[in-house]
């Protein structure tokens, strides 16, 4: 009973202690760092690189005549995408999640289910590629046409295959040893969160574009499976009865809390805000779905009285 207790304060923390970490939960002694922003090389090239590109983009779109396709929700995504990747990636959550499990858990939430979705909503290719020189843009838009670059890009962009990879890319990296691993070296760290973002972006790229393969009522199930298997992982690190990753059995307590602890709040946390979070999603698309389906049943009802009343008139 003290344990479901427990378990149910800490999902009631959740949210409030991120924002509050370093004042409640300065770390004892010598164990762990402190927290700080982190600015890896490789990273910061890669992030300043991707907005520069961008920005010169949208320069030359908006001194030509695909200013009139320029859509400033698009870019506001983009941004905004960009920022969280900043955040997830290079502030005190980064280092703070090589210590504590439930900050690592809360970093691949924000990779996966915000950077993600507003990225691809985003639609930077356009901009991306208007900053290349015209010689480039042509080339790459020959490639693009190509039958093996659109066979390949049109298999791995499938519904079923994007809700396959990001499905096993998130229970393969959660294995234990490769799982500890990862938090043990940097490049096998980058490689999860590599992971983890390239497959979320397929996975939100059908959503954002739309087919025949995947319609309102397919997006439904299409993410309320994703929802289904992400709580069922999270509910098994939350009710666990043992610590599953050992790199965090000492730098958890020197954060005030148990390992166990530590790892029943990361469970939580891919349980109950990111199940939460998906499940609007496909409460959205059911809405948008049940009205589509009204449209077209109205559109039907129409056409029938309209044949009717030349049936009569004739």
């Amino acid at each position: 009973m003290n344990s479901i207790r427990r378990t149910r304060f800490i999902a009631w923390i959740t949210a409030g202690s991120l924002l509050a970490l370093p004042a409640w939960a300065s770390p004892i002694g010598d164990v762990v760092e402190r927290p700080a922003w982190t600015w890896p090389p490789v990273v910061v090239v890669c992030l300043l690189l991707t907005a520069g590109i961008y920005s010169l983009g949208i320069s030359k779109m908006l001194r030509s005549d695909a200013k009139s396709s320029l859509r400033r929700i698009a870019v506001l995504y983009f941004v905004l995408g960009w920022i969280s990747l900043v955040v997830a990636l290079d502030s005190p959550i980064h280092e703070i999640g090589e210590q504590l499990f439930w900050v690592h858990m809360t970093q691949h939430e924000i990779l996966m289910l915000i950077s993600a979705p507003l990225l691809v909503f985003g639609r930077p290719l356009v901009p991306l590629l208007f900053a290349l020189p015209l010689s480039w843009r042509e080339r790459a838009a020959a490639l693009g046409r190509t039958k093996a670059f659109r066979k390949a890009w049109n298999t791995i962009s499938t519904p079923i295959v994007a809700w396959v990879l990001s499905a096993i890319a998130l229970w393969i990296w959660h294995i234990p040893w490769l799982f500890d691993q990862a938090v043990q070296s940097d490049w096998i760290h980058a490689a999860q969160h590599t992971t983890f973002l390239v497959t979320a972006l397929l996975f939100w790229w059908p959503l954002a574009n739309r087919t025949s393969a995947l319609d309102y009522g397919a997006g439904v199930a299409y993410v309320f499976t994703t929802a289904l298997h992400t709580s069922v992982l999270g509910a098994l690190l939350t009710f666990a009865p043992r610590v599953w990753y050992s790199s965090y059995l000492a730098t958890a307590f020197a954060w005030h809390i148990t390992a166990l602890e530590d790892q029943q709040l990361g469970g939580l946390i891919m349980w109950i805000p990111a199940g939460t979070l998906l499940l609007i999603v496909a409460l959205v698309l059911l809405f948008k779905w049940m009205n589509e389906s009204d449209a077209r049943w109205q559109y039907t009802r129409m056409a029938d009285l309209t044949r009717s009343s030349n049936g009569v008139i004739q």
